[in-house]
């Protein structure tokens, strides 16, 4: 066999934040990771993976920052004694 061929059926799997790897089909997933339903060579999952996964921010820094454009969104602004923005006031 070719050292470039591949003949192992994978799986793609998914963990809590959202971050896609393969797995080989005929092994148990780890513990922290999910199937998403797609198996097979691979060149198909990893085509899969790059074809969903289009932000590689975990999910939980995407919430944060989510919340952080909110709270700066709804911050008071201020003026300087010359009426100049000094920007957003931000409890972070």
């Amino acid at each position: 066999m070719d050292e470039n061929e591949d003949d192992v059926t994978y799986t793609v799997v998914m963990n809590h934040e959202e971050q896609y790897s393969i797995w080989p089909a005929h092994r148990q997933i780890p513990a922290g990771w999910n199937s998403v339903g797609r198996t097979g060579p691979k060149t198909d999952c990893l085509a899969y993976i790059k074809e969903v996964w289009t932000d590689m921010r975990p999910l939980s820094l995407r919430k944060r920052m989510e919340q952080d454009e909110k709270e700066m969104a709804n911050a008071p602004v201020f003026a300087n004694q010359n009426g100049h923005n000094e920007g957003s006031v931000s409890n972070v």
